[in-house]
């Protein structure tokens, strides 16, 4: 009872992730906090890279060239509300470089009511996780891995806990420009319920892929989204498929391929990426649904959109991005990290 209170304050933040027919549970375990990979619209990156980021959300790709390194990652995304994630990867011999991380998710402060519409006092919402990430080679080409992420929720005085694994499946060409990755993730199930009501946890399987180029600075990314569930369009009242014209009555409907398509696109992300130097890059993103489902009626609308940049100096590396998630909210993300 208690979440679906809560459910009506994160309406528009739960939109941003696009959900089914109504609002699912812990968006801690939908979105990634890591800059560089919001900047690409993405989930998570397909890609063989030294970099941290790559290995927090896609443990197939975790690298020993990721050991000894530290990350912090941080965004702001409404009022009140925050998210964020800490990590560190180590090389163990015999067992491969483990990443361990901790993420949060605080909805901010609210205030309390009682039935009779006295305000009796303040509360706030989050949701904590931890996550450990493995990842092993199968040879040079081929990686599987595998994270265990429990979830801590306390909303003012409810709890619950939920557990969740990210199972993924890459290739990697021997040049090292053609990444794609297979992830199921946050398999799982509540443990620990808020009532008597279990909730669900956010089951995705998708498929992400990118390509570099050999002579020109660019590399593109592309995600293939929510394959688990074919259709991902709604009735939107504001943009109906069925149109009545007011004066004459006539009924125009949606051809069945243009429906087709748009369902199709709404499953896709496209990223790419740009390398300026040895040590900058510009990147973009467009994620189609969320662009669809955002989208205006009167106002220039970037929904769907995002940007962002990456400087490599030394052992630092610093992110940023800005996601344009609708017409209200384009937060900013901010990630840094350090290789020992």
């Amino acid at each position: 009872m208690f979440a679906i209170i809560l459910n009506s304050q994160f309406s528009i933040l739960n939109s941003i992730q696009a959900q089914i027919a109504g609002l699912n549970d812990l968006p801690l375990l939908k979105r990634s906090s890591v800059a560089r990979t919001n900047a690409l619209g993405m989930r998570y990156m397909p890609l063989y890279s030294s970099d941290i980021t790559v290995g927090l959300d896609n443990p197939s790709l975790l690298t020993s060239g990721m050991g000894n390194t530290a990350m912090l990652s941080y965004y702001s995304m409404f009022v009140g509300g925050n998210m964020g994630s800490l990590a560190y990867a180590h090389n163990f011999k015999h067992v491969g470089t483990v990443l361990f991380g901790f993420h949060f998710n605080s909805y901010g402060k609210f205030e309390e009511y009682d039935e009779l519409e006295n305000h009796v006092g303040d509360f706030y919402a989050a949701d904590y996780a931890v996550s450990v990430g493995w990842g092993m080679w199968v040879d040079s080409n081929f990686s599987i891995g595998t994270a265990f992420k429990p979830v801590w929720s306390q909303y003012a005085e409810y709890k619950a806990v939920s557990l969740a694994i990210d199972l993924a499946g890459s290739y990697v060409s021997d040049n090292r420009r053609f990444a794609a990755t297979v992830m199921a993730n946050n398999i799982g199930a509540q443990i620990v319920t808020f009532d008597s009501k279990v909730e669900s946890v956010p089951f995705e399987l998708s498929a992400a892929l990118s390509y570099k180029l050999s002579k020109a600075p660019f590399r593109f990314f592309f995600a293939a989204t929510e394959l688990q569930k074919w259709n991902l369009r709604y009735n939107d009242k504001l943009n109906p498929t069925t149109q009545v014209d007011a004066f004459t009555g006539e009924v125009t409907e949606e051809k069945p391929f243009v429906g087709f398509m748009d369902n199709l696109m709404r499953h896709t992300v496209f990223g790419v990426e740009l390398n300026l130097g040895t040590a900058l890059f510009a990147r973009v993103g467009y994620n189609y649904r969320q662009a669809a489902e955002m989208r205006g009626t009167d106002a220039l609308n970037l929904s769907g959109f995002s940007f962002g940049v990456g400087l490599h100096v030394k052992n630092f590396e610093f992110s940023y991005a800005r996601r344009n998630y609708h017409l209200g909210q384009a937060p900013n993300y901010f990630t840094l990290s350090y290789h020992f």
